[in-house]
């Protein structure tokens, strides 16, 4: 194989999804940039208290765009602190920890918690096939 590993490849996705939500220093979240992380009808999920809530794509990245871009949530990050990946033949797990800061309504925000990611292998690369993730309890 050239060129980069399943594994670095991977690393450079989610660093790329992560880097979506980062408004920080003026950066504008663009939807093209975070749509290019995914696979055609890939699934997200949001486990919370209340329990489970399913998106599609455009259900989560719209309203994203909005906090990021319309002042409500400024000078955010999120970013991954530890991860666990296992590759099988085109396919991969990855479970990430990450935490987020930043302001909301002009007050501290922040907190962590886990994705879990599913991905695949496709044609133009590897690409996240799921993502479900939790938030930690405040």
């Amino acid at each position: 194989m050239t060129g980069p590993s399943h594994e670095q490849a991977i690393d450079a996705l989610v660093e790329r999804f992560f880097a979506f939500f980062d408004n920080r220093d003026g950066a504008v979240p663009r939807l093209a940039d975070l749509a290019s992380c995914f696979a055609d009808k890939a699934t997200i999920a949001r486990r919370s208290g209340a329990g489970t809530e399913l998106y599609t794509f455009g259900e989560f990245a719209a309203p994203r765009i909005d906090l990021l871009t319309r002042g409500a949530l400024r000078d955010v990050h999120e970013w991954e602190s530890a991860a666990t990946t296992h590759v099988f033949d085109g396919i991969a797990t990855r479970t990430s920890r990450y935490a987020k800061a930043g302001l909301l309504e002009g007050k501290p925000y922040g907190g962590s918690g886990t994705k879990c990611f599913l991905f695949v292998e496709v044609e133009a690369g590897w690409r996240i096939a799921s993502v479900v993730w939790v938030d930690d309890a405040a």
